[in-house]
């Protein structure tokens, strides 16, 4: 019955491996940054374990992400729920934050650059409600 939320948390979990095997972290540095326990990160990333948006925060922070797009990368986010924008244009900019995400090329650090300019231009083009 709780499939749709298992997979959630599924792509979750796979989306903050990718991002630490990005950073060349391993599980426990990741944990040693975050101060949560190996176990506990390793259940996260298996998709085990429901992280509140504490420990979401906290690992987003020790990735150089934004928790909204953890979020957003899991399906617990939208992108109109991000910018209240509901026209149509909403579902692009997940393609492209996940281009940004997925460019081994970019730092995470990039990326968070990257992806912030990007929603600001998107909230800056938009009327104002």
């Amino acid at each position: 019955m709780n499939e749709p939320w298992d997979n959630q948390m599924e792509a979750l979990g796979d989306f903050i491996r990718r991002q630490r095997k990005l950073a060349n972290l391993s599980l426990r540095q990741l944990a040693e940054r975050t101060r949560l326990s190996n176990p506990y990160l390793s259940q996260i990333e298996r998709g085990l374990h429901q992280p509140s948006m504490r420990v979401i925060k906290v690992i987003s922070e020790a990735l150089n992400v934004s928790a909204e797009t953890l979020l957003t990368q899991a399906g617990l986010l939208h992108h109109a729920d991000q910018t209240g924008q509901a026209d149509g244009t909403a579902p692009a900019a997940p393609a492209v934050e996940r281009a940004i995400e997925s460019d081994s090329r970019l730092t995470g650090q990039q990326k968070s650059a990257l992806i912030s300019v990007y929603r600001s231009m998107l909230s800056s083009d938009s009327p104002e409600p």
